[in-house]
């Protein structure tokens, strides 16, 4: 707090009445502490009332300033929330992906002159999603990082509340998971050759290995691009560890394990990388090959997700529980899988057609034939 007060000259009549007496003209001086600094000045004035205007002003601006200091910057925050992001130790795929979210907001605030976390209320946030080009699915995703970034800022109490949670969540179409039909898995085998003709023997070699790993793992490209080889041992890939410190291993058939083996490993611990290179970088290169391959196998629809489509359908079909599904494909619960997958459970199939048989068995009109009840059927032969 600052206080003025007059410093008198020794000429000064009034002297003897102390700093407290301000009806003459002798200096005005200013006394008290301004940031956390003491401050013992002159203000070169002499006019009280624009002495007081201005400390009011040295303090207001003090005032800003302080507040400015506690509050949290746009950059500030999302630093620390990476921080965070990598000491729980997320994947990189979704560390990039927080990126590219970030680097958006930030070209975002340079436009709009944010430079302060609260400065995101819902109309800011509303603007900003405004000037996505994502489809649906992708808008959803993102949606869901910028919830999940400003929930880390609310509960360490640098905004009041998260904002992102009143944005509505975009109209996501329900479409059904499609594995690969068994003709167009032939195709894509048997495309392998002409493949091998243009790109070589030991590329086809491995591409087959890797098309065959996908097929039968269930493996997402990013975990089958960095497939340790110490995973695989007598026909069994250790696909994770549960929460309880229990392996979950995948049986694979001898001709995948026979194709990891044949095809030349990238390096002397992995089947499919240098570990160099990102894996991102890496998992580019596979998506173009496998690409390039759906191309000459005439799947214009082919994607490497696919194949673990394919894995989880075909084993549902074979009448695999869906739980057991799950506990292989690595979900966080069984209704991930559910959501995907349930439409092609055999046992979920068997029992509707059990629930429609015994609906059937009691319907009078089914029981007459059509005809009618028993009653009607023997006094009019038809229903009126």
């Amino acid at each position: 707090m600052l206080t003025i007060y007059r410093r008198h000259r020794k000429s000064c009549k009034q002297r003897a009445k102390g700093r407290k007496y301000r009806h003459c003209q002798c200096p005005i001086w200013v006394d008290g502490a301004l940031s956390g600094k003491e401050m013992r000045e002159s203000l070169k004035l002499r006019d009280w009332q624009r002495a007081q205007d201005l400390i009011r002003q040295w303090e207001a601006e003090d005032r800003r300033i302080i507040q400015q200091e506690k509050e949290v910057t746009i950059k500030d925050a999302h630093g620390k929330f990476m921080a965070d992001a990598q000491a729980r130790k997320l994947n990189e795929a979704t560390l990039y992906k927080y990126r590219l979210l970030f680097r958006q907001l930030d070209d975002f605030a340079e436009t709009q002159k944010l430079q302060f976390l609260k400065q995101l209320d819902l109309d800011m946030l509303a603007i900003f999603r405004a000037a996505w080009k994502d489809g649906p699915r992708s808008s959803l995703k993102k949606l869901e990082r910028l919830r999940a970034f400003l929930r880390f800022t609310e509960r360490r109490k640098w905004i009041d509340h998260n904002p992102a949670i009143e944005l509505k969540t975009p109209k996501v179409p329900n479409k059904p998971t499609m594995p690969f039909t068994r003709e167009e898995m032939i195709r894509i085998l048997t495309a392998l050759e002409p493949y091998g003709k243009s790109a070589g023997i030991r590329n086809a070699q491995r591409l087959r290995a890797f098309v065959l790993l996908l097929r039968y793992s269930g493996l997402r490209i990013g975990d089958a691009v960095q497939l340790d080889v110490d995973l695989v041992a007598d026909n069994k890939l250790l696909l994770h560890t549960e929460k309880t410190g229990v392996a979950v291993y995948c049986v694979l058939p001898d001709m995948v394990v026979k194709a990891l083996d044949a095809a030349p490993h990238s390096s002397a611990r992995y089947f499919f990388w240098t570990g160099k290179s990102t894996v991102r970088s890496a998992k580019g290169k596979w998506q173009r090959r496998l690409q390039r391959l759906f191309g000459l196998a005439k799947v214009p629809t082919g994607h490497a997700h696919r194949f673990r489509d394919t894995f989880a359908v075909e084993l549902l079909l074979a009448g695999v529980p869906l739980d057991r599904v799950s506990v292989l494909l690595g979900h966080s619960s069984i209704r991930i899988t559910e959501r995907h997958y349930a439409p092609w459970t055999r046992s979920r199939q068997e029992q509707i057609e059990a629930d429609l048989k015994a609906a059937w068995s009691n319907d009078p009109v089914v029981l007459t034939d059509g005809k009618g009840t028993p009653e009607l059927q023997g006094k009019t032969g038809r229903i009126n």
